[in-house]
């Protein structure tokens, strides 16, 4: 099976108008991208200015679209309610008809919107918040709070880590359904990662995602070969929204 192409934007500054996402979204499912994810963000480090909030962006992204699969990427837990990060799945889930695809993470330090605003900042606590909220997640998910999402047995979740520092964000990602490694210097070391995916998990547990993310233009080729299971188009922290244009309407290519 070919990797699924998807876009893949920082709502920022030029693509801060969640009316521009929206539009930028309609563009993609006509130009037959298989799905549209947003970084999630609540500030981020200069030369940034403006910041969407990308939850109520896919809110109406979902109410825009009808086959993209859609999602944040990437939401760090600890800085969320799981019981609020739970109804908005949720409704989201349903909104979408069956669409969506969280993301989660540690986060970074490095965009001040942690210690600003009194969340918690060191690793290894976030790491601990990261994986009660998601066993949480699950249980709402399951029947705790109704209604319960579209997808079933759950919400897809992919679990995002960096290339270098990768074991630990990986053994939590083969217990869910997908690994987006962060700075992946190249195919042949998706492949391996693809190769530590195959060792950790069960045959039995079912599919399992591998992402790359790749520049406008760059070929997917190489990365599907290697293993990945979708391949995201990204245009880093500063979107210029007529690149974007152009590339989107492009089409995914091969």
């Amino acid at each position: 099976m070919s990797a699924k192409r998807g876009v893949f934007l920082a709502p920022f500054d030029e693509l801060a108008d969640p009316k521009t996402l929206v539009t930028l979204a309609q563009r993609a499912e006509q130009s037959g991208w298989d799905g549209f994810f947003l970084w999630d963000h609540v500030n981020y480090r200069p030369p940034v200015r403006a910041v969407a909030d990308a939850w109520v962006a896919l809110a109406a992204i979902a109410g825009a679209t009808e086959d993209l699969r859609l999602g944040p990427m990437v939401t760090p837990l600890s800085r969320r309610r799981i019981q609020k990060v739970a109804r908005e799945t949720a409704t989201l889930d349903r909104l979408s008809e069956g669409r969506l695809t969280l993301g989660v993470g540690l986060g970074s330090d490095r965009n001040g919107e942690l210690e600003p605003f009194g969340e918690e900042v060191d690793p290894s606590k976030r790491a601990e918040l990261l994986d009660t909220g998601l066993d949480r997640l699950a249980s709402f998910w399951a029947g705790e709070f109704e209604p319960r999402p579209v997808q079933s047995p759950r919400i897809p979740v992919w679990v995002a880590g960096r290339w270098k520092t990768r074991r630990r964000p990986l053994e939590r990602a083969a217990r869910w359904d997908g690994f987006f490694p962060i700075e992946v210097p190249g195919p042949a070391a998706l492949e391996r990662i693809a190769g530590e995916v195959s060792e950790l998990r069960d045959g039995g547990q079912g599919g399992f995602d591998l992402v790359a993310e790749i520049a406008p233009g760059e070929a997917a080729g190489p990365w599907e070969a290697a293993g990945a299971t979708w391949v995201l188009t990204d245009f880093e922290a500063q979107p210029r929204l007529r690149e974007v244009e152009v590339a989107i309407d492009a089409g995914p290519g091969d």
